[in-house]
């Protein structure tokens, strides 16, 4: 998996969610904007992240183990049982 690269900035982040709270659109194919980049942080539990191109990548992330998202590269995450995650989403720097 990817790291995040070191000329990021913090922009925001979202607030915690569940098994129980999870946005449908992120249990789908789904993308950054241009430039986001994203860090799927879990505080609980696990779930599994799928980076789907160019090539699929499929990681178990959880309190030990973050995801990162790439701008504009298609993922979604797979809720396996209870979890509580977040995502930070971060910029390059101007």
């Amino acid at each position: 998996m990817k790291s995040l690269p070191f000329n990021l900035t913090y922009h925001q982040r979202t607030h915690d969610f569940d098994q129980d709270n999870v946005p449908m659109g992120m249990l789908g194919r789904h993308t950054t904007a241009k430039g986001i980049w994203g860090k799927i942080k879990v505080t609980e539990g696990s779930l599994t992240y799928r980076i789907l191109e160019p090539e699929v990548e499929e990681h178990v992330l959880n309190i030990s183990q973050h995801g990162v998202v790439a701008p504009q590269a298609a993922h979604q995450v797979e809720i396996n049982g209870p979890v509580k995650f977040h995502i930070e989403f971060y910029r390059q720097a101007a």
